[in-house]
């Protein structure tokens, strides 16, 4: 009777195992399959960036690399347009907007989340309620504001516009809450101030927060084409989204040069996600963002 028992345990156990086996590799194909849809794009915009404008849209037969590489889109990208121009723009708004936006999001955040003031709840919602309204709906009077006070044209006016983020403020302030108040308590008795307790306290341990809201600020500011679009019209002061645009004229289009351009215009995104991806997995699961 024992015996028997215990066969159909072991029966019953090996069949939750397949069960469970069977589960994972389900799962596993299924984000194969996600996987290599999200690759694939990148992987012909790097085919494409060694084509010329014939051999990029020709698929029968398609082929991933060609038999004469045209290695050169990668030089001529830099020499019909003043693309080092148009990176060091880009570089200089990504960097200054990226640290402006740590500065004011975490500073405010720390404000709601550890002080006490008046309407302090209805002032968050109000400014969080921004965030649900397109940036369309008021980029007419934003750029009317930026003219009358003589910014057209300059990267200051989209720095200004771009050094508050409602969504930065709301990441932060979740982390920050996730903070014993005890530890600000016990920093005010010792006759810290409030400046210093958020520049030697929550600073230091709000790091993958803010690389977290690091990796996205540079990224839709690296990324970002309609702003630089509205506000600069000089060339000399484009950014590389725009750049990328003069390699379309009126009746065609230099794909080969455009990929190459893309691919090069990647490069600083990757290198800052990779350098922070250890801390931006940290920092979703901790302010509440993951699903």
């Amino acid at each position: 009777m024992g015996n028997a028992n215990n066969n159909e345990a072991t029966k019953k156990f090996k069949s939750k195992r397949k069960a469970e086996m069977a589960g994972k590799v389900g799962l596993y194909l299924i984000l194969l399959l996600i996987t290599a849809c999200m690759i694939v794009p990148f992987l012909w915009m790097l085919s494409a960036s060694i084509k010329s404008n014939r051999e990029v849209f020709l698929m029968d037969p398609f082929v991933w690399i060609p038999e004469n590489p045209k290695w050169d889109n990668y030089i001529n990208i830099w020499t019909k347009i003043p693309m080092l121009k148009f990176v060091e723009n880009t570089v200089i708004l990504t960097i200054v907007v990226t640290f402006l936006q740590l500065l004011t999001s975490s500073f405010a955040a720390y404000s709601f989340a550890k002080l006490e003031f008046k309407h302090k709840n209805a002032l968050f919602l109000a400014y969080i309620a921004t965030i649900a309204m397109p940036w369309q709906v008021y980029m007419v009077p934003q750029f009317i504001m930026m003219r009358s006070m003589g910014l057209n044209d300059k990267l200051l006016a989209m720095i200004c516009l771009q050094a508050f983020s409602a969504f930065g403020v709301f990441m932060m302030k979740q982390f920050y809450e996730g903070i014993p108040n005890d530890l600000c308590e016990a920093a005010r008795i010792d006759g810290m101030s409030e400046y210093r307790i958020y520049a030697k306290i929550m600073l230091p341990l709000s790091k993958p927060a803010l690389s977290t809201l690091t990796i996205f600020t540079f990224v839709n500011t690296w990324n970002d084409y309609l702003g630089p679009l509205i506000y600069l019209r000089t060339e000399t002061k484009k950014t590389i989204q725009l750049g990328l645009k003069m390699f379309i004229g009126q009746y065609s289009a230099e794909y080969g040069l455009i990929m190459a351009g893309s691919v090069v215009s990647l490069i600083p995104v990757l290198v800052v996600f990779l350098c922070l991806q250890k801390y931006f997995v940290e920092g979703v699961a901790s302010t509440g963002l993951k699903g």
